[in-house]
């Protein structure tokens, strides 16, 4: 088995990894990314949010290129949901966090999109090696030290490191070693089915032809995203005896839940499902709501859905997964910079992530208990939907947009430092002022 030394080692080439690994290695650490796949390669979750394109994309240093990709632009998401029997829309122009300029996002080809994240890694001074499939830790009693791999002509190899991020998704074969267990949210669990419409799909009217569209219906739910070049993600998520169903005929399943919903019936009447190239199969992904009861151990730090996942009603995957590899990456960073020990700086992370998945779950629970003309308060729905309810200056204060001070976010906590890249101790004014 061949041995390598870095600072970092990465497990995942996704958003999660490729912005863990690219944030630490901008502080000239070394690090090492490790990811199974050869890119570009498919990947569902097109649907972003303003946090990540304007905050942590920024901090990447990728906003022009994502301009110039001309993904279709997404300025909020419309609904058909509860008791109101007609569509209702939310802008992230509401949100008092953002600016004119910065109150937008992308709908992405994500095979497009998570190329430029990797890409940008390696120009960052990222060690990538694509087809390789990570196949474990190794440890030095309590601390993890090191990650296993083979490469795709079957080397065995282990890097050692001072932390193994594992940002390998869902499916992470590491994120057990963490230590604690993988718990699923019983009133969220369910199965997504998902594909690909081409071109004749009909769009919402301007200015609203780029939003998400979500509809509820008996059977579950509809997502409808609006894709470039006339392709759009159509996927449904279902429950029951219904998600039963459609572990056995998926086209079969997939037709009849969409006459079963005739908003996205009459949306799909023109065109036609694609079946053929990447985006021509039926897709299911089961369990989506879950969370590890630990999200770190010495050495170790579990990133995106490899600690948690939330149901995609609001296109939080990718959000959640770039804001855990920030809040991951300051940890990191202060800690191999020498100005926080391991403990304090990883509290703080694992903090601030469950705080913000903790929200997406609230306001989930509270939309799928919607039976009547319920609408949720504007402003601080605007906010978490945008991805910006933290109020960090990294993600809310984008472009100009006001944000709270880089103060701790909790009694006793770390703040942000300027740029963004590491936690600074914070020391209150009143001590401050005595001094």
């Amino acid at each position: 088995m061949s041995a390598q030394a870095f600072d970092v080692v990465v497990a995942g080439g996704g958003p999660a990894g490729s912005t863990a690994a690219s944030l630490v290695a901008m502080q000239g650490n070394r690090v090492l990314l490790v990811e199974k796949e050869v890119f570009p390669r498919y990947q569902i979750g097109e649907s972003l949010l303003p946090s990540t394109v304007h905050g942590v994309c920024r901090m990447l240093g990728v906003t022009d290129e994502l301009a110039d990709a001309d993904f279709p632009v997404k300025r909020g998401a419309t609904f058909r949901w509860g008791g109101r029997p007609k569509p209702w829309s939310f802008s992230f122009e509401a949100s008092p966090r953002l600016t004119g300029s910065t109150a937008f996002a992308y709908q992405v080809d994500r095979t497009r999109f998570d190329e430029i994240l990797l890409n940008n890694a390696k120009r960052k001074g990222v060690v990538v090696r694509e087809g390789c499939s990570v196949t474990a830790v190794a440890e030095d009693g309590d601390r993890v030290t090191a990650l296993r791999y083979t490469d795709a002509d079957g080397g065995e190899h282990e890097a050692g490191a001072r932390f193994v991020i594992d940002a390998s998704g869902h499916g992470s074969p590491l994120f057990s070693s963490v230590g604690g267990t993988r718990d699923h949210e019983e009133s969220l669990r369910g199965l997504a089915l998902h594909g690909y419409f081409g071109n004749g799909c009909k769009r919402l009217p301007e200015p609203r032809s780029g939003d998400v569209l979500n509809v509820a219906f008996d059977s579950g739910w509809f997502w409808y995203v609006p894709l470039l070049g006339g392709l759009t993600s159509v996927g449904v998520v279902v429950r029951g005896e219904r998600a039963e169903k459609a572990r056995g005929d998926r086209e079969e399943t997939f037709k009849a839940l969409i006459a079963e919903c005739p908003t996205i019936a009459d949306l799909l009447s023109e065109g036609m499902r694609v079946t053929a190239g990447q985006y021509g199969e039926l897709r299911i992904r089961e369990d989506y709501a879950y969370c590890q009861t630990t999200f770190w151990r010495p050495g170790m730090i579990l990133v995106g859905d490899a600690a948690c996942a939330v149901d995609p009603l609001f296109s939080s995957g990718v959000h959640l997964a770039t804001y855990s590899a920030l809040l991951a990456a300051r940890s990191i960073n202060s800690v191999l910079a020498g100005d926080l020990d391991e403990k304090t700086a990883l509290t703080e992370f694992e903090a601030r992530y469950r705080r913000e998945f903790g929200a997406f779950c609230g306001l989930l629970t509270a939309f799928h208990t919607m039976t009547g003309d319920e609408y949720p308060e504007p402003e601080s729905f605007v906010d978490l939907a945008a991805g910006v309810s933290s109020g960090e200056a990294a993600l809310a204060a984008c472009g100009g947009g006001t944000a709270a001070p880089a103060e701790p976010m909790f009694p006793g906590g770390l703040a942000v430092s300027p740029d963004g890249l590491k936690w600074l101790s914070h020391e209150p004014k009143e001590r401050e002022d005595a001094r």
